[in-house]
């Protein structure tokens, strides 16, 4: 099926879980592909392909397009009908119904995104613990337990303007400076630490630019070109993880969504429950949505989130944690209870730790919520 046309040079098909683009003129691609991947201008076509299951990302097809990625190739364009020899692709297990398109054009060039993202499993941030080691071509684990593997932002890029093969590594930059954007406009935080996500580990791209014309040599933030390029990705990125992982701005709204991280898989509602009687509790767990989503007690919950990145990234002292973590605390209390004229009370109520792990900042939040819900009904 033609999904769309771009700039009259590029064909955009959707064969079942095969996404692909057949340029109609020459381009040259700098791509993260393990077949025919690198700086090329020698391709007739680029895809995306769904190949396994969110849920089951151990398939055999996985498994072959990681070891032998050009017999996979082979297969996988075979049966879409684009052409094996010239061909890069990447793969996910994102589901290709959900990819987003968007196209953008200022003064006669255009730029296409086209995204597919899953997060809920792998989201990362850079700098984050490893997990793997590669060496002399084999791969050694090096942690015992961890989130699911799958979760992957695939990006591929459409653009009618010739770029430098210097150009061609900066619209890289741009493009994955603009994913970590998205990220953090979504809130989506680290399964592997208590950071903010800039990415899944297995986040591939690939880059087209037609070839003809005078070529553009710098797509960075500073030029339109760079901003067509992160713009379209960000809003790609948005829309089709609202489709695959049901994840928005409207939706995140919520203290989980912004105190997961640091939770280390505890949940929220049952950990400030236990701080109550049974009474309390029991209509802590019925009501916890509404609070949940009340958007001033998530205001103070983002607050408390982000002064703990500031203390964990050293911008604020770690000796003043107890008194800034416990003034952040106090304002989710009060957004708990609905009540500003009790804030000295609240504050001086609760007991703050004396570090920032992110253990104990979760465990304060608990304690704020607890206490606030606790004085909603005294």
């Amino acid at each position: 099926m033609l999904i769309a046309t771009c700039y009259d040079a590029v064909e955009i098909h959707r064969v079942e879980k095969f996404i692909y683009g057949r340029f109609l003129r020459p381009h040259r691609v700098i791509s993260t592909c393990r077949a025919a991947g690198g700086l090329r201008d020698d391709l007739e076509c680029v895809y995306n392909h769904q190949v396994c299951e969110p849920s089951g990302p151990s398939h055999n097809a996985a498994i072959n397009a990681w070891e032998d990625p050009i017999a996979y190739r082979r297969m996988v364009c075979q049966a879409a009908g684009a052409p094996p020899e010239t061909s890069a692709g990447m793969a996910t297990a994102a589901n290709m119904m959900n990819a987003a398109l968007v196209g953008l054009a200022f003064r006669g060039v255009e730029v296409f995104c086209l995204a597919t993202a899953g997060v809920e499993g792998n989201a990362g941030r850079a700098g984050d613990p490893a997990t793997h080691h590669e060496h002399d071509g084999r791969f050694e684990d090096l942690a015992q337990d961890g989130p699911p593997a799958h979760g992957t932002i695939n990006l591929m890029f459409f653009l009618g303007q010739e770029l430098t093969a210097g150009g061609m590594v900066r619209a890289v930059i741009t493009a994955t400076e603009a994913k970590a954007v998205a990220l953090q406009e979504l809130a989506i935080g680290s399964r592997y630490s208590s950071g903010p996500a800039t990415g899944t580990g297995t986040d591939q791209i690939v880059i087209a630019a037609r070839l003809g014309g005078t070529p553009a040599t710098s797509p960075s933030k500073h030029t339109k070109l760079g901003q067509l390029i992160a713009e379209s990705a960000i809003q790609a990125i948005k829309e089709t993880l609202a489709v695959q992982n049901d994840l928005s701005a409207s939706g995140q709204c919520s203290c989980r969504a912004h105190l997961a991280r640091f939770a280390a898989g505890r949940d929220l509602a049952a950990s400030a429950a236990a701080l109550l009687d049974g009474d309390h509790a029991a209509l802590l767990r019925q009501n916890f949505d509404v609070i949940d989503r009340d958007p001033p007690t998530v205001a103070a919950a983002a607050a408390l989130a982000h002064v703990a990145d500031e203390l964990a990234w050293g911008i604020l002292p770690a000796s003043a944690a107890p008194e800034i973590l416990a003034a952040q605390a106090a304002q989710m209390a009060v957004a708990a209870c609905g009540a500003p004229e009790l804030w000295p009370a609240l504050r001086q109520s609760l007991a703050p730790p004396m570090g920032h792990a992110p253990e104990q900042v979760f465990d304060l939040a608990c304690q704020a919520l607890a206490l606030g819900f606790a004085r909603k009904w005294r």
